[in-house]
């Protein structure tokens, strides 16, 4: 049959609408399918799941549990950088060394009100810290970097300063005693002074948003730096009432020393844990003074090995996190304990460890 040109030209208008809809229809069905992630109909102001949907997942039954992410848009990162670092004042400075203790310890306080913008921080991060002077070579002194000693809510309870926790570094070279640079410029500054401060950095060692977490922390000497903040935001009253988090779970502490002078907070840890019997426990290895199994001397692997069943009775709950700092020649021991500890109960610490690992368990700063 033949048509006229009029006819077929009204014939194949006749269609469209009967196309467009079968385009729309094609076009919805593609979307669901793929979804604003693929890139079919995403807007700039789509709704993306909450960070705390994810943190706050329930655990699955395993050992292990699948990796958890902590609230990282909430962390700030490099606020403040080498060539325009914040200029903190020093509020405090003072000893944290009883009598007859080795070495140098001092706690040392920042102000931080003034900041444009505002130096915030979390628990388990680091600053940089940039000494006044110059090198033998005539320039600046290079960043060190020092771990956060207080909550976000500073000494102060009202988030103006932040502390560290540092040991004078001295070692001996072809028959001198050298004093660590920044470390002797830190233990000695006086109150009022300014001193440059970068960052703050570091996402390894936050504490997982979980009230009801069970937090296993390994320190030696200064490196109980992270876990004082972790402590006071745990167990300080005020702090308590200025978190809207309230900590349900365990917190056990082992910490390491060569001396009882040595221990650095421990009249705070006392009293948290008088407080807080069923929350916190303490365990001190003092290696001058105190004995392992063998006779030598005790230290903080030896405490590992003597209550290995009831920490891996705790890793066994998926919400439980371990965190380890101070030197790094603690590490060895420290793996050694562990692997002795997970063998008498038939695990593989080998395996285990970096199962923790990568579900976001095991913490590790060491210096």
């Amino acid at each position: 049959m033949a048509y006229s040109e009029a006819e077929v030209v009204a014939g194949g208008l006749a269609h469209i609408p009967l196309i467009i809809i079968v385009f729309w229809l094609f076009k919805g069905y593609v979307f669901r399918q793929t979804g604003p992630e693929a890139g079919v109909g995403a807007s700039s102001n789509a709704q993306k799941p909450s960070m705390s949907d994810a943190s706050l997942s329930s655990s699955p039954p395993s050992a292990v549990g699948k990796p958890r992410k902590s609230a990282t848009q909430a962390v700030p990162v490099n606020l403040y950088k080498p060539k325009s670092p914040f200029m903190g004042s020093v509020v405090e400075n003072y000893s944290l060394l009883g009598d007859g203790a080795i070495g140098r310890v001092n706690h040392i306080t920042f102000d931080l009100k003034g900041g444009d913008p505002a130096f915030k921080y979390i628990e388990g991060q680091s600053i940089g810290i940039i000494p006044a002077g110059q090198d033998a070579n005539g320039k600046p002194h290079k960043i060190r970097l020092y771990s956060i000693a207080s909550t976000r809510h500073g000494d102060d309870f009202a988030g103006n300063t932040i502390s560290l926790c540092v040991r004078q570094l001295q070692y001996e070279k072809d028959g001198q005693t050298i004093d660590g640079v920044c470390s002797t410029y830190l233990c000695d500054i006086p109150k009022g002074e300014k001193v440059k401060i970068t960052g703050p950095v570091g996402k390894e060692m936050l504490l997982p948003e979980d009230e009801d977490a069970n937090i296993i922390m390994l320190a030696t000497g200064t490196g109980i730096a992270p876990m004082r903040a972790y402590l006071r935001r745990m167990f300080e009253s005020t702090e308590r009432a200025k978190n809207g988090w309230e900590f349900k779970g365990k917190a056990w502490l082992f910490m390491g020393a060569p001396k009882t002078a040595n221990l650095l907070y421990d009249d705070d840890f006392e009293r948290y844990k008088a407080n807080f019997p069923d929350n916190f426990l303490y365990t001190k290895a003092i290696s001058r003074e105190q004995k392992n199994s063998k006779g030598g001397r005790m230290y903080i692997q030896d405490r590992v090995l003597e209550n290995a069943a009831e920490i891996f009775g705790l890793i066994e709950n998926p919400k439980t996190h371990i965190y380890l700092c101070g030197l790094k020649g603690m590490e060895p021991g420290i793996d050694e304990a562990m692997a002795k500890a997970a063998s008498e109960k038939g695990i593989n610490w080998s395996e285990l460890r970096p199962q923790l690992k990568k579900a976001g368990r095991w913490h590790v700063e060491t210096y």
